[in-house]
Formats: C-alpha cells, sequence, structure tokens
C-alpha cells in the first residue's frame, strides 16, 4: 500500500477473509455462532464487512492461538476493554487448565516410555507389552 493510500475499512466476505487470513466458510460459522454480525445485503450488490470485523476476527484467531475455545472467546468479546479483572481471571483458569494437561502429558509419555523400553528389552515376542497393556491385560 502506497503511503497515499487509505486503509480499506469495508470488505467483501472474499477480502475480509483473505484480510484476516481465513477461509470465508470461517467467517460464515463466526457469523452463524454470533461471534460476529452478518451485515444487512444490499439490494444491488455484496453485503460489507467492517474494519471492526477484521479486528475482531483476528482477535478470535489470537485468542484461538492462546488456548481459548471458541465460547470462551465469545466471553472475553462481551466483556471487552474495562473488565480487566473479569479477564484476568479467565486467563489464569485457562492457565491452569494448560498446566494440568502438561502435567497429563508428561505421565502419558512416562508410561509410553516405559511401554517401549519393554518391547526394546527383547522379551516375550509373541507378547508384545504396548498390546497387552492397550488391551487392559
Amino acid at each position: 500500500m502506497s503511503p497515499t493510500a487509505t486503509k480499506q475499512t469495508h470488505y467483501t466476505i472474499g477480502r475480509l477473509a483473505h484480510a484476516a487470513d481465513v477461509n470465508v466458510e470461517t467467517i460464515r460459522y463466526y457469523q452463524r455462532i454470533g461471534l460476529i454480525d452478518e451485515p444487512e445485503k444490499p439490494a444491488n450488490g455484496f453485503r460489507q464487512y467492517s474494519e471492526r470485523t477484521l479486528e475482531t476476527i483476528k482477535f478470535i484467531k489470537r485468542a484461538k492461538q492462546l488456548g481459548f475455545s471458541l465460547q470462551e472467546t465469545a466471553e472475553l468479546l462481551q466483556l471487552g476493554n474495562g473488565h480487566c479483572d473479569d479477564v484476568r481471571q479467565r486467563a489464569e483458569e485457562k492457565q491452569a487448565q494448560i498446566d494440568k494437561q502438561i502435567s497429563d502429558l508428561k505421565k502419558l509419555r512416562k508410561t509410553l516410555n516405559k511401554l517401549i523400553r519393554s518391547c526394546q528389552s527383547g522379551g516375550d515376542q509373541a507378547n508384545c507389552p504396548i498390546v497387552e497393556t492397550l488391551a487392559g491385560k
């Protein structure tokens, strides 16, 4: 964009998808679940989405990258600025959930490592420790 060009403030759904780096169907889905509004369709032409809609989609993408579900993201959007304590509380809850997932994954890795070592020890080839464990034996 040249320095004298103005920033586009209205987008068709295709241009909005491109600007937000999402699929058009993602935008339609966000509309269906109420994360973004669907603008009125003019009698002659295409719906026009605002710069605010683009920023909302970018917000949703960043929230997803931090592990927030779409429902949690909807709550964050509803809270908005001025509710830092509420937003921080939700972020702390998400952090605790992630810490629990990390702990669970470490336990899973430890169990898998143990099973893999059992297989590598060259024991009984007729009975695989991993298959037996998965079979509940």
